[in-house]
């Protein structure tokens, strides 16, 4: 017997990490991603009732493949066109009993990044994309992920359903993309943690400012692509950026409940750990030839986590990152920035020029991102 809290802590942790590459075993052996994630989340519940009672079992990944093969056959058999996946069923049983002669991967094989690819595949719109990622990836239930976003269960339930099917559509297959397109899907990738983690970071539902759970999410599954793509800078560059925006968190929420301006916070409450982890991140990567707005933008935080004081704050380096990237994002939102950080270096006189330059050249005052 195992039980107790503790326990159960672990075997959740345990299957959260285990999903994506259970998932990704019986869709590689399936092709069906619509059917292999439903199949997942069985065998993530039964074993969410066993383990805690009778123990982990010593190979965890293949308990839970093997139990996630025959809820498959299941649910093909009881699929519509269940003349034509008779075979296709049969052949699964024979590859639970002799796994061993079958070809291609093995269960150890790390699907993660396949799956996330997966997920942000362009036939689907962001949000479909960040709910598919947290689902099948992320290993969230749908309750979590509709309290996040404040919806529904339901309504998020038929947002992923929708997903699916429009990736069974699209022919969407689980496999590497080809070198033309694996830049533009691994922007999408990042695009998609990036906004996990700001929705956890600034609830836009829910009654928390923040959501703990979703930018640790983030922040793991940013790690795992990192792992993945080690020469990619800006994956490094983004989980620098969330390192070093999650290190404020402790201190961003006052004693009644309100957002805390940066100038204002409590500097030793600030995380150093993750303070330090993420410079060092940065620092890294910045030599290299190309940087990316997730790098500028982890720079910026770096040097501000890197001020004692607010006055101690390298306002002109600051104002200089963020004309590069507004070279690079030339949205409202960039350029207001700059103007702030111009103030801050140089005075408000200039920054009102400046203000009034962007203005005339940008129409900032019809921008509705600036309202």
């Amino acid at each position: 017997m195992n039980d107790g809290p503790g326990a159960t802590t672990h075997v959740e942790s345990l299957l959260r990490t285990e999903a994506p590459q259970v998932l990704g075993a019986l869709v590689r052996r399936f092709g069906r991603f619509d059917i292999a994630e439903d199949a997942v989340q069985e065998a993530l519940l039964a074993a969410s009732r066993a383990w805690p009672a009778d123990g982990v079992p010593k190979n965890p990944r293949s308990w839970l493949i093997r139990v996630g093969y025959r809820r498959m056959v299941d649910l093909l058999r009881s699929d519509q066109a269940r003349r034509r996946r008779e075979q296709e069923a049969g052949m699964a049983e024979l590859a639970m009993r002799e796994p061993a002669r079958r070809a291609g991967p093995s269960e150890e094989t790390d699907d993660g990044l396949a799956l996330l690819l997966l997920c942000c595949h362009p036939a689907l719109n962001p949000a479909s994309q960040v709910a598919l990622t947290l689902r099948a990836v992320g290993g969230l239930t749908t309750a979590e992920i509709a309290h996040a976003h404040g919806t529904t269960e339901a309504g998020l339930g038929t947002r992923i359903s929708r997903a699916k099917q429009q990736l069974a559509r699209a022919g969407a297959r689980f496999t590497m993309p080809t070198a033309s397109d694996l830049h533009s899907r691994m922007a999408a990738v990042m695009r998609v943690l990036y906004l996990i983690f700001n929705e956890g970071y600034t609830a836009s539902a829910g009654d928390q400012l923040s959501r703990v759970d979703l930018t640790g999410e983030a922040i793991r599954l940013t790690r795992m692509l990192g792992d993945m793509v080690p020469d990619d800078a800006e994956a490094t560059g983004l989980l620098a950026l969330m390192l070093l925006t999650e290190s404020r968190r402790a201190a961003r929420i006052g004693d009644h409940g309100g957002l805390v301006p940066l100038d204002e916070q409590d500097r030793t409450r600030w995380d150093r750990d993750l303070i330090r982890e993420g410079t060092q991140l940065i620092d890294s990567v910045w030599s290299r030839r190309a940087t990316g707005p997730y790098q500028l933008q982890a720079a910026i935080a770096a040097l501000h986590a890197a001020a004692a004081t607010p006055e101690r704050t390298d306002w002109p380096q600051i104002a200089m990152l963020y004309l590069w990237f507004e070279r690079l994002t030339p949205t409202a939102p960039v350029r207001l920035s700059r103007v702030v950080a111009v103030a801050q270096a140089y005075g408000p006189a200039r920054a009102m020029a400046l203000l009034d330059d962007l203005n005339r050249r940008h129409g900032l005052d019809q921008d509705p991102l600036t309202r």
